[in-house]
């Protein structure tokens, strides 16, 4: 029967029952053409099953796709004699509705995963090129000419040092102590006169850094303090070192 070809997509999808399924089975032994798609849409399938990616294969949403036009629909009946009959659709045929809307499924989930790790890598790329030009920015303050040193002790133990440009009006800061505590985090201040504007937290637990800070010409003096994770609005007293900035 000419509509066996149209089993290929439920068969693969085991959306056929036990007979048409042994029906298709002795088919595809003689058709070469069901065999190979068979072989693409199981294919696809298992890729699609894989939860092991990091990035999909580009060519994933291209072979689905190609998958969904390659499908035969299943052709009109042909009228009786006798009695006028509404052609057959394909979308009436339980099997190859289900294949249908599993492949549809599986492009629109194809290209869903495809957008979401290109956004994935386009975040990447960017962070990568963040923390290139933070890295030139920091080596652009320690090399300048008008760069100046300064070191104050932390109260319990350690040295936190500035190194500060007025022409680059930024400094980077090197802090090396102990550990604050797992739920606790280093936040450094810039002063001016008494009013606080906070220059940075560092992680929870975090006891070593190098900080860029950019904006400290208009400082008085950089401060250190210990915080609750992820930082505060205003200092913590007691602060633990502070640097003179002019």
């Amino acid at each position: 029967m000419s509509e066996i070809h149209s089993l290929a997509g439920p068969y693969v999808l085991h959306a056929l029952d036990e007979s048409e399924r042994e029906t298709f089975i002795q088919h595809l032994r003689g058709c070469q053409t069901c065999a190979a798609e068979v072989a693409e849409l199981n294919e696809t399938v298992a890729r699609l099953a894989d939860d092991a990616w990091s990035v999909p294969p580009p060519v994933l949403r291209d072979n689905v796709l190609a998958a969904v036009r390659r499908t035969r629909q299943i052709p009109p009946a042909r009228p009786v004699r006798t009695q006028r009959r509404e052609p057959a659709r394909w979308w009436r045929h339980p099997a190859a509705l289900t294949a249908a809307a599993c492949l549809l499924v599986a492009a629109l989930v194809g290209g869903a995963t495809f957008a979401v790790q290109e956004q994935r890598l386009r975040d990447e790329r960017a962070a990568t090129l963040a923390a290139q030009q933070e890295l030139a920015r920091t080596q652009s303050v320690l090399t300048a000419q008008d760069a100046t040193v300064r070191t104050s002790n932390v109260a319990g133990g350690g040295k936190v040092t500035v190194v500060a440009s007025p022409s680059q009006d930024a400094a980077v800061i090197l802090l090396a102590t102990h550990s604050p505590g797992a739920q606790k985090a280093y936040q450094f201040w810039l002063m001016e006169g008494t009013t606080p504007h906070s220059a940075g937290v560092l992680a929870a637990g975090q006891g070593t850094a190098t900080h860029l800070v950019s904006g400290v010409n208009a400082a008085d003096a950089m401060g250190l303090t210990v915080e609750p994770a992820g930082g505060s609005a205003s200092p913590t007293l007691p602060i633990i070192a502070e640097i003179p900035m002019k």
